[in-house]
């Protein structure tokens, strides 16, 4: 097993930081494009089309999920390929998901701006947990 010390409190206050790190750039390109805030966590389709295309990239990336994780479970941790990877399916979801959104923003929402808004918050999240990950959480974890 992996001897890994992780300072709790550091590590929240981190988190912490990147929510407010994120919600700050999505709210100032959000403002500077002129474009509605989405809220967290919600199901802001912009038509029927967009709900069943969403609803079946949700379930599709669920089974995968399901299948990772067993698929860790009952194999060595360092033969599994990164697709296999629990995380890497994980932000493969976000990306689909949210370029599903910039598509139908771009196709049918009435301020052609909102896929630019989502394409950058978007590029910018992928910044952060790339950034995130190959720093080990900017030395927060000591391997």
């Amino acid at each position: 097993m992996n001897n890994i010390n992780i300072q709790f409190g550091p590590l929240m206050l981190f988190l912490i930081m990147l929510v407010l790190v994120v919600s700050t750039f999505g709210f100032v390109i959000r403002k500077l494009l002129g474009v509605e805030r989405k809220k967290w966590f919600s199901y802001n389709h912009l038509n029927e089309r967009h709900k069943k295309l969403d609803w079946s990239v949700r379930i599709i990336f669920t089974i995968l999920v399901l299948i990772s994780s067993y698929y860790m479970i009952y194999n060595d941790p360092v033969s599994i390929p990164l697709y296999f990877k629990t995380w890497f399916i994980l932000i493969v979801f976000f990306i689909t998901s949210e370029m599903l959104r910039a598509f139908m923003e771009w196709k049918y929402a009435e301020n052609k701006k909102d896929f630019v808004a989502t394409i950058a918050e978007m590029m910018f999240m992928i910044s952060i947990v790339f950034l995130t990950i190959t720093t080990d959480f900017f030395g927060l974890f000591n391997i």
